[in-house]
Formats: structure tokens, C-alpha cells, sequence
């Protein structure tokens, strides 16, 4: 079932990826010299199935690689858990970032495929939420009456249906997902999300 997941969840990537690629194509946003990194922003996933994702591209790696961005990712909690309690954003590099790019672009999550150009979806109740772009783009696009938007909402709802179709081939009741891809990493595949183990991980 794991297989026949990861692969529809591929083809989702695949099919976000295209779309960025026509939005940022007419925005004229790329990321070549740009003095931010997106690397360092603060996100928080929230579905079991992309932390599976993210562990089996993790699982591929050389053990000592593996030790390696394990050991970063405790040391991003660490200083996150530090800014966020003087009430500040966490601005952090993410322990998969090794020398401006991803260890695992293959197996990013959702937000880090988006991010960047504008876009829109809308919640089940119906309500709209937006998102201008990166600094960037809205430098491109200051001043245009009309920009592009890249439409999230169907991808959102095909990740949800995954997502669903996962938790329900698991064995347990897993708790709910709010946490950072470097406490994911931290704190082992998802089946340690169980509320029976989870005290003991983290």
C-alpha cells in the first residue's frame, strides 16, 4: 500500500511542480542570486504521509550522512524552541540544507514546493486564504494589475485524501501533526508518532 502512496504522492509533486513552473515562468521569478534563502523560514507540516515520504528518501542515505542531519536537525529545535519563546520567529537553516541546496529535493514537502510564487486556496468552510509571493516576486510583480496565482486548493485536497488513505493502513491512532520537518527528522518515521511511543522519542 506504502509503495502505491508514495507514488501518487509523486505524481502530486509532479503535478505542483508543472504549475510552478507556469506561475513563476510569468512572474519572471527564479531563485538564482537571490540574497534570501527560503531555507530558513519557519514551517510547520501537519500530514503523516509526507513524514513518510521525507523518511524513506532519509532512509537512502549513508548512515554517517543520516547521523549527520539528525544531529542539525536536534540543534534546529534547539534554537527554534530559543527564539520562539522571546516571541520571535524562528529563522533557522534547515538540516537538510547542505551548501544552498536540498539533501532530499526529491522528497521536500508540499509547502517547500510552493513557496515562493502567489497563491491562493480555499478551506472547506469556504474561506479564502492568500499569499502574495516571496519578497521577490512581489518586487516582479509591484505595480502590475493583474499577476498570476498559482490555485492550491485541488492539491491540498488530493494530499488530504492521501493522507486519509495512510492513517487509516495504520495500526494505531496516530496524534495530530504540527511540527517541523527538523522535529520530524528528530524524532524518527511517523510510527513514532504514536501516542503509545511518542513519549518515549522525544
Amino acid at each position: 500500500m506504502t509503495d502505491n502512496l508514495f507514488r501518487r504522492l509523486g505524481q502530486l509533486y509532479a503535478d505542483m511542480e508543472q504549475e510552478y513552473g507556469l506561475v513563476a515562468g510569468q512572474t519572471g521569478l527564479t531563485c538564482s542570486g537571490c540574497p534570501e534563502n527560503c531555507c530558513t523560514s519557519y514551517f510547520q507540516h501537519h500530514t503523516h504521509v509526507e513524514w513518510a515520504y521525507l523518511w524513506e528518501g532519509l532512509g537512502n542515505l549513508p548512515d554517517q550522512r543520516l547521523r549527520e542531519i539528525r544531529g542539525k536537525a536536534g540543534e534546529y529545535v534547539h534554537a527554534a524552541q530559543e527564539m520562539l519563546a522571546r516571541q520571535g520567529l524562528p529563522d533557522v537553516m534547515c538540516p537538510l540544507n547542505a551548501d544552498g541546496l536540498c539533501t532530499l529535493y526529491a522528497h521536500r514537502m508540499m509547502i517547500c514546493r510552493l513557496h515562493g510564487v502567489p497563491n491562493r486556496f480555499t478551506l472547506p468552510n469556504g474561506q479564502a486564504k492568500t499569499f502574495l509571493g516571496c519578497f521577490r516576486c512581489q518586487e516582479l510583480l509591484a505595480g502590475k494589475e493583474k499577476t498570476p496565482v498559482l490555485e492550491r486548493t485541488d492539491f491540498y485536497r488530493r494530499l488530504a485524501a492521501l493522507e486519509m488513505e495512510y492513517i487509516r493502513g495504520l495500526p494505531y491512532r496516530p496524534a495530530r501533526v504540527r511540527l517541523t520537518l527538523a522535529e520530524m527528522i528528530r524524532i524518527g518515521p511517523p510510527e513514532f508518532n504514536d501516542p503509545a511511543m511518542s513519549c518515549a522519542t522525544r
